[in-house]
């Protein structure tokens, strides 16, 4: 089988995981990540925040940002041929992003972990454009992970299983569509976006955006977004959140080519590692080349261009 490199995992340090009612059992474990990985023969994985609650029972988020990429760095600077690190940002306080974006080189971080959404604003937010502007500069990739706090739709449907199941992917396809109706795919064509879970519903109603699209052009009720929804779609980058499902990776590869998608596991979220990966390894529908791209040749292409 081809190389894996596990492009959506999860380490919380212990000084942010005691911090949350939900990731304090199992998330700050390095040795079981470890062994999961030996097991399935994952070679190398992406480290990502996977947006808590720690925020809310610590001084700030630029506090939880120094605590959080301080222990990512420890991690990839005692493994530095099994993780890549990701680093985060205090959205809260845009004078302090851009300071802590120009840490991260010193810390080794290689991929800018965003939130789908912050208190309800969205990545197409003014207060995002020096992220993007300093992604472009350093090269460096972004990946968005569904927002779990106060995520589209909880004000008015909050449940233990439907807030993820539901709330937590549309929060994802909702940062998609606004970033594409307020320029920022076309504002910053050179930044590579990863979106977690396929992108949410988004496969699902690529289509409906197309073709929505055009009839309201038509009566002129929306504006000119210069291209197609599908074409701007087909520009990103998405991985596979630890997807056991064939029909999701089929849908999605109707609306991009396998080279924009990404293996994940979302370990430890994930209980069933070996099922994700036998859903890219067993498609019928990817060849022996394309199976390779996506359980590690996209992502680690992404890194090199650096």
């Amino acid at each position: 089988m081809s190389a894996i490199i596990d492009s959506h995992s999860h380490y919380i340090p212990p000084e942010i995981a005691r911090h949350t009612a939900f990731f304090k059992v199992g998330w700050s474990d390095i040795d079981r990540q470890l062994a999961m990985m030996d097991q399935n023969k994952i070679e190398r994985s992406l480290l990502l925040y996977p947006t808590s609650d720690a925020h809310l029972n610590m001084d700030s988020w630029s506090q939880v940002c120094r605590v959080y990429n301080d222990g990512i760095a420890i991690v990839i600077k005692k493994y530095p041929s099994r993780f890549i690190g990701a680093g985060i940002i205090p959205a809260d306080d845009t004078k302090a992003i851009l300071e802590e974006l120009k840490r991260f080189e010193d810390l080794g971080l290689k991929v800018i972990s965003l939130a789908s959404s912050y208190d309800g604003i969205y990545l197409d937010d003014e207060r995002f454009y020096p992220v993007f502007e300093f992604s472009r500069k350093k090269n460096l990739l972004i990946h968005v992970h569904p927002q779990i706090m106060n995520p589209i739709g909880e004000e008015r449907l909050k449940d233990p299983l439907l807030s993820p199941v539901l709330e937590y992917v549309f929060d994802v396809s909702a940062c998609i569509g606004r970033m594409m109706m307020n320029g920022i795919f076309l504002n910053f064509p050179e930044v590579k976006f990863i979106f977690a879970h396929y992108g949410g519903v988004l496969p699902i109603v690529k289509e409906r955006f197309d073709n929505t699209y055009l009839m309201l052009r038509k009566r002129n009720f929306v504006k000119d977004l210069m291209k197609s929804p599908g074409d701007y779609f087909k520009n990103l980058y998405f991985d596979t959140s630890g997807s056991k499902s064939f029909a999701s990776l089929m849908c999605a590869l109707e609306m991009v080519d396998a080279s924009h998608i990404l293996w994940g596991s979302d370990d430890p979220a994930n209980q069933n590692v070996p099922s994700a990966i036998a859903v890219v390894a067993e498609s019928s529908t990817l060849s022996a080349q394309q199976k390779g791209m996506v359980l590690a040749g996209n992502l680690m292409e992404l890194l090199n261009a650096r």
